[in-house]
This record gives C-alpha cells, structure tokens and sequence, in this order.
C-alpha cells in the first residue's frame, strides 16, 4: 500500500528545485491545484512563498493535509 517517494523539478521565483512527496501528495496536490484553477507549480509556489523557515516538501504535505480537512477555496 505504500507508495515510493518521486522526486520532481519544479520552477520557483526563477529557480529551478527538486522535491520529494509521495505519489499520494503529487495526486492530491494536483486535485487541488486543478479546482483552484492554477498549475502545480503555481500551487508549490504559494506553498513556498507562506513557508518561512520549513522543509519545502513538509510545507506541501501540510497544506495538502490542511486542504483535505477543509473545502477547497
């Protein structure tokens, strides 16, 4: 039942970094970028730019886990 960890390189603020989620994470970071409209990169870059000092994959499994306990806006 668990799913392997894939790392993926996304464009934020100019910069090009990897990050690693779970296939579960990538799934529902889709879902929600997909009802807001936006693209992941969008959606990892607001996630980034809200952060502060947090791992950024930590900070993407909080606000997926934080998104999925409330409706999507």
């Amino acid at each position: 039942m668990t799913k392997g960890i894939t790392k993926r390189s996304v464009m934020i603020a100019g910069h090009r970094t990897s990050v690693s989620l779970e296939a579960p994470f990538w799934e529902a970071l889709r879902e929600i970028a997909a009802a807001r409209g936006q693209s992941v990169q969008a959606l990892i870059g607001a996630i980034d730019e809200g952060r502060g000092g947090q791992n950024l994959s930590s900070a993407i499994r909080v606000f997926v886990l934080a998104a999925v306990r409330r409706p999507v806006e």
